[in-house]
């Protein structure tokens, strides 16, 4: 008796997504091959050293644990089979133009924090965060575990009902400012759907689901840097039989007659029986696809919101700084107004909020001894034209208000500065106009409204990643991996 041929499946893209999809797909017995333009894995989360420092290069917060664990517990592994997680405490600190709030990982202390500040909050915050805490054990264990492909798929009398229940079709915003009336409390629980790529306003409700992942299930650290989890897919993939291709800019994906026969790189043809593209959606549909085989016009890409894009630093400080903790939020300037350059009026912005993380306050290995890893990022407007005179405007704008707040001397001991902006995350991963998280998390760019998993035009042609279903962040970005994963072996009877 014959044995059936193996499948051969492309992977396109070393991120999250894609080291995710490769392990899924390989799991199932099929033989993957993975193509990656850059010289290592890792995507956004790559990492570099430099005069004895660690740098990761993108994201810098560990959020939903259990997403990873249970992702690692799939495959008959552990995340502490390749890395040590420690959680943060204090989870982060926000700091105000005249005050400060230190965000405590304790969520008891929290609601003590809520209530000083103004009496009753408390009372809301332990029912709101009740609310979320089904908001995201529906959502992050239903919804977005859907392939998205039709409504059908929610046409389920259960998670009909949780869709009200997790209010799908409300915004954030009324959520919380109806009942919450101080500045600096709005700010703190408003902070976590920045990360979504949207002002709270235009943000579904359903994603106070972050603030669940943020103060109950807390702020985490994998020692050794953010980079041990892409290194840890890495390792799993291997073991798993992934075959990796680093410096393999993939040019073209082969279709005829509507189906995908294999890719070209280094302009050789090379033979797959499907391809997963967690490459950026925008340029595998407009790069490596001929036009009769695109799903989406130039006018839809247009007209579709993007979350920011970053102006971030890297910098080596031969010094301790005092007054900062692993993760710290400058919100010394007006939040609408920074919001307004980033999403309705797209410009640099003269005032801007911005992020630091210093790893190394958790972290010795990161920094030589003695010294600080800082991480400075400040979300642009995707799309924007980069400029060097607007860059050192702001690098000084932060450079100055670290030292304010520090009462230190950080300039003249900055050992080492290196940068990265909106052309730059285009050059490293084609990212559509330069954008860092990829699409915002609106209503309208939500489920099935998001760019679909499974190619309409191409048989055999799937896409991951932060520009599809279920959308920015680390552990959508895995999901999204997985699930086109398993939609790509169902379809092939795998």
């Amino acid at each position: 008796m014959l044995m059936p041929e193996t499948k051969k499946i492309a992977v396109i893209g070393a991120g999250i997504s894609g080291m995710a999809a490769a392990i899924q797909l390989a799991d199932s017995g099929t033989e993957v091959s993975l193509f990656e333009k850059n010289t290592s894995f890792g995507g956004r989360g790559q990492a570099f050293q430099k005069e004895g420092f660690f740098f990761d290069m993108g994201p810098s917060w560990y959020w939903m644990p259990d997403v990873f664990e249970d992702f690692f517990n799939e495959f008959g592994r552990k995340t502490s089979d390749y890395f040590d997680l420690v959680r943060l405490d204090p989870s982060y600190q926000i700091l105000y133009k005249n005050d400060r709030l230190v965000v405590p990982s304790n969520i008891e202390e929290t609601y003590k924090l809520f209530e000083s500040i103004e009496p009753g909050s408390a009372v809301f915050l332990k029912k709101f965060l009740h609310q979320a805490k089904l908001k995201y054990e529906t959502g992050m264990k239903e919804f977005v575990r859907k392939p998205s492909l039709s409504w059908f798929e929610y046409f389920d009398l259960r998670l009909l009902k949780a869709a009200f229940q997790i209010e799908l079709f409300k915004s954030f915003e009324k959520s919380i400012f109806n009942h919450i009336k101080d500045y600096r409390l709005r700010q703190l629980v408003c902070f976590p759907v920045l990360f979504l790529g949207a002002k709270p306003a235009d943000t579904p409700a359903l994603y106070s689901l972050m603030n669940y992942a943020d103060l109950i299930l807390g702020s985490w650290y994998p020692m050794g840097g953010m980079h041990k989890l892409f290194e840890a897919l890495y390792h799993l993939a291997l073991e798993k039989g992934v075959n990796f291709h680093f410096n393999s800019s993939v040019e073209k994906i082969n279709i005829v007659n509507g189906k995908v026969t294999g890719l070209q790189i280094k302009n050789q043809s090379h033979t797959f029986d499907a391809i997963l593209s967690a490459a950026d959606y925008h340029h595998t549909e407009t790069v490596l696809i001929d036009p009769p085989y695109r799903q989406y016009s130039n006018a839809y890409w247009e007209s579709r919101k993007l979350s920011p894009s970053a102006l971030i630093f890297y910098l080596g400080i031969s010094k301790k700084l005092d007054s900062l903790l692993h993760h710290n939020l400058f919100f010394k300037s007006d939040f609408n107004q920074h919001a307004e350059s980033i999403y309705d009026y797209p410009a640099w912005p003269e005032d801007p909020l911005f992020y630091v993380c210093v790893p190394s306050k958790t972290d010795a290995s990161v920094a030589p001894a003695g010294m600080e890893n800082v991480f400075i990022l400040i979300p642009l407007a995707a799309g924007l034209q980069d400029s060097k005179k607007e860059q050192d405007r702001l690098f000084t704008f932060a450079i100055d208000h670290l030292e304010k707040h520090t009462g230190q001397s950080i300039l003249e001991h900055i050992v080492v500065n290196e940068q990265m902006s909106i052309s730059d995350f285009y050059s490293a991963y084609h990212s559509f106009k330069g954008n860092a998280y990829g699409l915002s998390n609106t209503l309208m760019q939500t489920a099935v409204f998001k760019p679909r998993i499974r190619s309409k035009k191409v048989k055999g042609l799937y896409f991951a990643g932060q520009l599809s279903h279920p959308g920015p962040g680390l552990p959508p970005c895995l999901i999204s991996g997985q699930i086109s994963a398993i939609q790509l072996l169902k379809d092939m009877n795998l």
